[in-house]
C-alpha cells in the first residue's frame, strides 16, 4: 500500500476542512423531555432537488444542522438560527439553510436549530418544548465549542418571526429550568439577533398564529405575561440587533420597539432598524429594497460589540 507523505496527508486534511459539509447531530439522543409518545404523529420534512430541506411540520425530533466556516476564516463565533413559521411550521431555507451559508462568509459558524412545534399530542406541556431545544442547542455548541473551533464566549442566537419569539424566549428565559440539565454550562445567548420578531403574545400586538400555537386559545393572563418577552428582560438579558418593517401586517412592530424600551430601561446595549417597506418574512431580503441593508449593519453591530 502507497504510503501517504506528511504534506500529503496535510493537504488532504486541508481539502477536507476548507469543502467541510454541513453535518446533523440528534438534539436529544438520550431521550426527549416531557415528551409524549405517539406514532401516529409524522413529521412532514419538505426538501429541494439536491436535497436541503426547505420546510418542516409537525417537527417530534429535534436537531442542529451545523455549518461551519472553513478553518482560515473562521472568527469563533457562532449563531444558533431558529426558523420562523408561526410555531407550525419552519421556513427552513431562506431563514435557515440561506442564513446559515451567509454567516459562514463571514467567519461564522451558522447552526441550524430544527425545534418542536408546540402540540399536545407529543408534549406534557407544549408550551416550554421549543424553549426546552433552545436551551439544549445552545448547551450542546458551548459543549463542542474546541471541537468546532468556536469561542464559548461568543455564542449567539438569530431568529425570524416565530423564531424570534424562540430566540427573546431564550434571551429572556435562558436560566428557568424547564428539564433536568446534566452539567453547569450555560444556555445564555452572548447576543440576540431579531428578525421582525414575535415578542408580546399580548392580544393587541401579538401574531393570532404563534401566541395560538404556543400557550392556546385561552390561555391564563400568567401565562400571556410569562411568554411576553418585553415584560421578562432583566439586567441579565443579552444585547440585541432588531430589524422590522414598519409596513409589516403580520407582526407590528411595536413587538421591536417594546422589546427595544425594555433593554433600555436595563441599560442593556441595542439596536433597532426600522425601515419603511418590507413587510414581513424577507429573510435576507434580497428584493433590493432599503430592508435588504440589515445583514451588512447587523456584521457591523457584531464588530462594534466585539463579537468578530
Amino acid at each position: 500500500m502507497q504510503r501517504l507523505s506528511f504534506i500529503g496527508v496535510l493537504m488532504v486534511l486541508l481539502t477536507f476542512n476548507l469543502n467541510a459539509q454541513p453535518f446533523t447531530i440528534k438534539l436529544w439522543p438520550e431521550g426527549i423531555p416531557g415528551s409524549i409518545e405517539d406514532p401516529g404523529y409524522e413529521e412532514k420534512i419538505t426538501t429541494a432537488e439536491d436535497g436541503r430541506i426547505t420546510r418542516c411540520e409537525r417537527v417530534k425530533y429535534p436537531d442542529l444542522t451545523v455549518f461551519l466556516p472553513p478553518a482560515g476564516k473562521a472568527n469563533g463565533t457562532a449563531v444558533l438560527i431558529c426558523p420562523g413559521g408561526g410555531y407550525g411550521a419552519l421556513a427552513f431555507d431562506h431563514e435557515g439553510n440561506a442564513i446559515a451559508r451567509w454567516l459562514n462568509e463571514n467567519g461564522i459558524a451558522g447552526i441550524i436549530l430544527k425545534y418542536r412545534l408546540p402540540s399536545d399530542r407529543i408534549m406534557k406541556d407544549k408550551s416550554i418544548g421549543p424553549l426546552q431545544d433552545a436551551q439544549e442547542a445552545m448547551r450542546i455548541i458551548r459543549r463542542n465549542a474546541s471541537a468546532w473551533n468556536i469561542n464559548p464566549q461568543k455564542v449567539g442566537v438569530i431568529g425570524f418571526s416565530a423564531g424570534g419569539h424562540l430566540a427573546s424566549t431564550l434571551s429572556t428565559h435562558f436560566d428557568e429550568k424547564v428539564y433536568p440539565v446534566k452539567d453547569e454550562i450555560s444556555s445564555r445567548p452572548d447576543f440576540s439577533l431579531l428578525i421582525y420578531p414575535v415578542i408580546s403574545l399580548d392580544t393587541v400586538i401579538t401574531h393570532r398564529g404563534t401566541r395560538n400555537n404556543l400557550i392556546g386559545l385561552k390561555p391564563a393572563d400568567e401565562q400571556v405575561r410569562r411568554f411576553s418577552n418585553d415584560l421578562q428582560v432583566t439586567a441579565s438579558t443579552p444585547p440585541a440587533f432588531l430589524v422590522h418593517s414598519a409596513d409589516d401586517k403580520a407582526v407590528p412592530v411595536m413587538n421591536s420597539i417594546n422589546y427595544l424600551n425594555a433593554l433600555q430601561k436595563k441599560n442593556i446595549p441595542a439596536e433597532l432598524h426600522i425601515f419603511r417597506k418590507g413587510g414581513h418574512g424577507y429573510g435576507l431580503a434580497p428584493s433590493g429594497g432599503t430592508e435588504s441593508s440589515w445583514p451588512e449593519l447587523c456584521i457591523r453591530w457584531l464588530k462594534d460589540m466585539g463579537m468578530l
